[in-house]
């Protein structure tokens, strides 16, 4: 998780929403990414994705059903559908996200009854994961 908070950190010095991913696979980190949806312009361009679609390429293979991943705020829908869909074996997040977690906070994806169950784990080091967001939009909001 400490990781995937540096990763989220590189995003707050870009101005981007500070959110972190890695991937473990084996015990060895096979990918780690930030958002980038303002510098990319795209929707789509999470923390999660960004680090399943390394993956992907690392293992040559779209399945990461032996993979761990770290994300820093409980995924949003189009992520947790992502990692249902990836085959992702577990996923440890650090906050919870209020107003969009597809975990606890509004659904829960990783509950319904999807062809593959992924492992859920969370408030792993919630209180640095939620410190760097709440200081990102509190900043925010004062410009």
């Amino acid at each position: 998780m400490k990781k995937a908070l540096k990763e989220a950190k590189k995003a707050y010095k870009k101005g981007e929403v500070p959110i972190g991913a890695v991937i473990v696979h084996n015990g060895k980190i096979i990918a780690k990414a930030h958002n980038l949806r303002e510098k990319a312009r795209k929707a789509t361009a999470h923390a999660e994705i960004l680090a399943i679609e390394k993956a992907n390429k690392k293992l040559k293979s779209w399945r990461l059903d032996t993979c761990t991943m770290y994300v820093t705020i409980e995924p949003c829908p189009m992520c947790a559908g992502a990692i249902i869909q990836s085959r992702m074996k577990q996923v440890i997040y650090g906050a919870k996200e209020y107003k969009t977690g597809a975990h606890q906070s509004i659904t829960n994806l990783f509950d319904k009854p999807f062809n593959h169950k992924v492992e859920v784990l969370d408030g792993i080091m919630e209180e640095e994961c939620g410190k760097i967001i709440t200081s990102f939009f509190k900043k925010l909001r004062t410009k």
